[in-house]
Formats: structure tokens, sequence, C-alpha cells
């Protein structure tokens, strides 16, 4: 190839090389949640109309089930090599995104896995696991060669979760990142995507981190195609690295089978795509994740026949795009889901519906349409209030400035469960959290729950839960702050610790300890689980060798340290694992499922560790009256080690502490070295 055809090939659009045959391809689709009209590389007609929009990946991870997320990704892959197969689209994906949710401000949340860099990392393998993988070809020992269904993209590395804030956008933003918060929090999901998923590529970040740009391999847009030749041709690129990056390049393309093609998916087409089983999906996925806030007196689940007319009121009650949050189907482009499920649409099944928006839409900028919602409210028997935040508040380059409800909102809600009269239920479709303090602490509404953005079929999820079809089990996987945080730091302050001389707050569960409306991994159930540890590790000795050194940590004056505080993980073999069984046993009337939730503490009186850090998750199905043993086998570096204020993973000796859920079950691991 001669320098301009090489780079040619560098942008979303790669133009070919008519002269040796090689074909043009565009790199750039989109899957977050779902096949999308964003990008060029699929496009909708009247031939190819819908795909399945599932619900966007913050409330999927509500549901804290690795399973679910993998058979999504399996689905979304399914009907991508469907459209490709069509003629409709490429097999590149630019999806997961798995930047950690560090500010709840942050427009582009809705596109993440939450605040945990853990459970962000194990979605990650997972949905990138269901989009890649090739079955039976799992374990391929030559992954450059490993065949894949789909090409995924973990995005966007690193440290970029500022868009549009107050003036400063993504574009030129500086990310000022120590190098204990790139190891700990910024760069592990990006680890795990790798490892753990052996994702084809990764997106780079658009800002700049510690003055250094991010990015060369491949150019969303036109600026490699247009400039590298002369950048090359002036000494500023050597044509070795445009070599380099398209070999990177190809290869995806051939392990795609672009060339040469994947027999065994030549068979999908039209019937692939929006099948029964793929809705479905979605709605399974939308009651997974939908997280119960509140549930006084349990006057949730509604009985079915006891409230035969149903007020169903506020900005979000007739949701339909709203659902399907962003990078699904932009109205501009052709291509809608396969349906939509309105709450309308849901609520319609258990009762006879009195509908009233309440708002204009969602930044309701006055009051004018809350008197016939209070109205409708008054003669029905219950009453379901949808509201929340949209596209139009928190997006990709848009940012939020508070964590209040929008315009009169507040005033809706208030109004309408003080006129009610029957029981009141508040949907919050929200990605970041909301302070809604003001109902979580008013007698007159009963009942909340979260929704996030629920996909197309996120209406009847709504209802099904509401009326007892399905019990909730979802948790929240961010923290919902009170509203005076954002007023205390900054978006742009990068830190995850508490920074003192600025009066700065901690950020996440792992090291904010103040006041939230809601915690993280918060959700209630229409059951009760007792737990109760059945056996565990309780010590772990780890014999060192002449080449292992001990490392020092800060420790409080007055704690004890340990004569060898720690060794640095790298110089250890990590093949040990501690061990604990849980019996959760479900002592209510109603089946259900339970996210059993694992953190560690780290020895007391360490300076500058987390508060406490999520080590591992499962979600089990109890039967009302039974219970189920569920078997944790911990990685001991994964699972107690820390990273230390230089970027060095370390594992300390002493007293560690293992904490399952919010305290049913506490007990100590003493590690030492001799």
């Amino acid at each position: 190839m001669t320098l301009y055809e090489k780079v040619r090939q560098l942008g979303n659009r790669a133009y070919g090389a008519p002269r040796i045959g090689l074909p043009e391809y565009e790199w750039w689709s989109e899957a977050l949640h779902g096949l999308s009209n964003v990008g060029p590389g699929t496009f909708f007609d009247d031939s190819v109309a819908h795909a399945t929009s599932f619900p966007t990946p913050i409330l999927t991870t509500a549901s804290f089930n690795e399973s679910l997320w993998n058979t999504i990704g399996k689905a979304v892959s399914t009907e991508a090599r469907a459209l490709y197969n069509l003629g409709h689209a490429g097999l590149t994906f630019w999806s997961p995104t798995i930047n950690v949710a560090r500010d709840p401000r942050w427009g582009r949340i809705i596109e993440t896995p939450g605040e945990d860099p853990f459970v962000v990392g194990t979605y990650a393998a997972n949905y990138v696991r269901g989009l890649q993988d090739v079955e039976g070809t799992e374990h391929h020992k030559d992954l450059n060669s490993r065949p894949l269904k789909v090409s995924a993209c973990c995005k966007h590395f690193t440290a970029y979760d500022v868009d549009n804030w107050k003036g400063v956008e993504r574009y030129s933003f500086d990310a000022k990142v120590t190098e204990q918060d790139l190891a700990e929090t910024f760069n592990r999901p990006f680890q795990m995507c790798v490892e753990n998923g052996d994702v084809s590529s990764v997106m780079c970040s658009y800002n700049r981190v510690n003055g250094i740009p991010a990015c060369l391999d491949l150019d969303c847009g036109v600026y490699y195609t247009n400039n590298v030749e002369n950048a090359v041709k002036h000494g500023k690129v050597r044509e070795a690295l445009v070599d380099r990056s398209l070999q990177y390049l190809y290869v995806v393309l051939m392990r795609l089978g672009i060339f040469d093609g994947h027999s065994q998916y030549n068979s999908l087409g039209i019937n692939d795509v929006c099948s029964n089983e793929h809705i479905e999906l979605a709605a399974e996925a939308a009651r997974e994740g939908i997280v119960l806030l509140k549930n006084d007196n349990g006057i949730l689940p509604l009985a079915t026949g006891k409230y035969p007319s149903l007020a169903v009121v506020g900005p979000h009650a007739n949701a339909s795009t709203a659902m399907i949050g962003n990078y699904a189907f932009d109205p501009w482009n052709k291509g809608t889901p396969c349906r939509y499920i309105t709450p309308l649409n849901g609520f319609s099944s258990y009762g006879r519906v009195n509908y009233a928006a309440g708002c204009s839409n969602v930044k309701c900028p006055d009051g004018s349409l809350i008197g016939p919602a209070v109205q409708v409210a008054t003669t029905s028997d219950a009453t379901i209030i949808v509201a929340g935040i949209d596209l139009s508040i928190e997006a990709e380059s848009r940012d939020r400035l508070d964590l209040f409800l929008p315009g009169k909102q507040t005033d809706l809600i208030n109004q309408v469960a003080n006129a009610s009269k029957g029981p009141v239920v508040l949907v919050i479709m929200s990605a970041g959290g909301v302070d809604i303090s003001f109902a979580k602490n008013n007698p007159k509404i009963h009942a909340i729950l979260w929704s996030g953005y629920p996909g197309e079929e996120g209406g009847q999820a709504i209802a099904d839960i509401i009326f007892g079809k399905y019990n909730p089990g979802g948790r929240l996987p961010v923290t919902w702050y009170q509203a005076d945080y954002v007023d205390k730091l900054p978006l742009t302050s990068m830190q995850l610790r508490p920074d003192d001389s600025n009066g700065y707050p901690g950020r996440t569960y792992k090291f904010f300890d103040g006041p939230t409306v809601f915690p993280f991994g918060y959700g209630l159930s229409y059951t009760k689980f007792n737990y109760t540890l059945k056996a565990a590790t309780n010590r772990l000795q780890i014999k060192l060798t002449k080449f292992q050194h001990c490392r020092d940590l800060p420790y409080k004056n007055g704690t004890f340290k340990p004569s060898c505080p720690a060794i640095a993980i790298d110089d250890l073999r990590c093949n040990k694992k501690f061990k604990l069984a849980v019996e959760v046993k479900n002592v209510g009337n109603r089946d259900g499922d339970e996210v059993v939730l694992v953190y560690s503490q780290p020895p007391v009186g360490i300076v500058g560790t987390h508060i406490k850090n999520l080590i591992a998750f499962q979600k089990v199905f109890v039967a009302a009256g039974t219970s189920k043993t569920i078997q944790f086998a911990i990685n001991t570096c994964q699972g107690l080690g820390i990273v230390d204020s230089y970027g060095n993973a370390l594992l300390p000796s002493g007293a560690h502490t293992i904490i399952v859920g919010d305290g049913a079950i506490v007990f100590p691991v003493q590690l030492t070295y001799r």
C-alpha cells in the first residue's frame, strides 16, 4: 500500500484501496443497550425498521445479575449479525461505556454500570463476552486469531467523566488524576475488560490526562485521513506507527470473518431481530433492575382488582422515547425499537387509567397543568406518579448543575400526594441520583421506585412490579447524594478521596461517609431475607521468599502496625483464595431475588485507604420459606489488596474485615507473612 492508501484507512470510514482490491469499511456502529441508528455503520429503513432496545446500562447493572448482562450481549450480537447479513450493519460496535460514575452530575451516567470499579469491570467483561464470543472458541490459545461474533469496544480510556460543566468541556479538559486513583478506580474496569472480557478494542478519552492526550490507531472523523500523510512527510509521525495501526485494525476484521466469512451466522436474518425471546429479555432486564426505595407498611404490591381506577400522572406517565435513553434511536434517523410499552400501556392491564401529565415536559416550567393531575388523583382508587429527568437534563455533552427534580415537579408530586384518595406510588426515571428527600419523608407518598431508563418494555415492567407480578430485587449501582453535596466540590476535581485542604468530601461509597438520600447497594423487596454464615476462612498465611520484600504503609498514631505491613502484589503469586458460605433464608411469604454483596475493609489504622470495597456479589432466587447457601471463593490479592498513594498495588498484613450485606454478617480474616 502507498502512504496515501494507508492513511485513507485511519478514519471511521475506511476508504479501501481499489488498486489492490481492499474494500471500504465503516467502523462506527453503536450497541450500548441494543443496536442503534447512531453512527453510520448501522442503518434502518422500511425493510429493516426495528431492533430490540434493552434498558440503559445503569438500570441493567442494578440487577447485579452477571448472566443477564452476558445474555443481553448475546442477543444484541445476534441482531447485529442479522443486520450485517441484510446489508444494514457492520460488525464493529463502539460499546460498552465503562467509565466509573464518579460524580452524580455527569451527564453520561446513563451509559455506565455505576460507581464501583469492580462492578463496572464485571459488567464490561460479561457484556463484551456476550457480544464477541463465538461458541466453542472462548478459550482459544491465540487471542489474535480467536474468532469474533462482533467486535466490542470498551470506552473511554481513561479518567473521562466531565462533558460540559460551567464552561468546561471535554475536548479541552485536562483531568488531573493521581496515580492512586488511576490504578484503583479509573483504569481497573479497563483492565478487567481486557483481561477478563478479551475485548478487541478500546476507545481513548476526549480529555487529556495529566497534560497528555489520551489517543492513534483510528479516528472517529476525518482528521487522520486528511492530515497524517503530511505529518509523516514532515517527520511528525513515523510511517511504522501507521503500519502498526493498520495491522491492529485489519486483524480485528479478519477475526470477524469480513474477508472469508463465519458460516455459522449466515442463516441469521430479519426473523432474528425483535424476536419474542429478545422482547421478553428486555422486559426481564427492566424488571430485574428496578429498585424499590420505599414501601411504607408494605403498601406494595397493590392487590389486583382492589384498585379498579388508577390515576397515572407525571411527565413520564406516557413516556416512550425517554425510556430508551441515548445511543438508541435518534429521531432524525430512521429506526425505532420493536415497540414501546409506556407506563400508561402497562397500567391499563391492571385497571381503568385516568391520565394527566401534570407538566408539559420534564422541565415542568410552570404549574399550569398540575390542577388536572390533582383532580384525577382525588377520584381514583390509587395514584402512580411517574416523574424524573431525561436527556434534556442529563446526557452526553450535558452535565447537571444540581440534583433536584426540574421545575415544578416537586410541587406536582406534593400536591397530587396531598389530594390523592388512595395509596400514592412515586416512580423516578433517571440515571444519576436525585434528591427526593421530600418524598422519602412524606408519609402521604407510600412507596417509591427507581426505574432508571427501562427500555422499550419499561412501562409493563413498572406496572408488573407495582401490582406484584414480579418481586423487585434491584440494588442502586450509585450513591444518591443529598443536594448540598454538589455545592461542596466542583465536578472537575477528579480526586476520589476527601481533599481536606479544599474541604472537599470523598466520592462514591468507598470514600464518602456522609449522609445520603439512598446509599450504594440499597434496595428493598416484598419479602424478607436473613443471612447466616455457614463457613468462612479466618486466617491466611503467606510464606515469603528472599526475593519478596516488605513494603511500608502509613498508619495512624496509636494503632497497631505489623512488622511487615505489606507486600507488593506484583511480587506475589496471588493463587490463594479465602472462602465463605452464606445461607440466605427467605422468611417472608413471597418468592424473591436477593443480591448478596460482600465487602472488605482493610486493617484498622492504615491511612488513606477506602472505607470499604465491594469484592464479590451474587444474585440468588429463594422461594418463600426456603433457603439457599451461596459459596464465595475470593482471590486474596483481589479481595484484600489496596493501592497506595504511589499507585502500587499492595496486600496488607493484619486483621481485615469482611462484611456481608449491610452488616448482617461481619467477621475477620487475619493475614500474616512469615
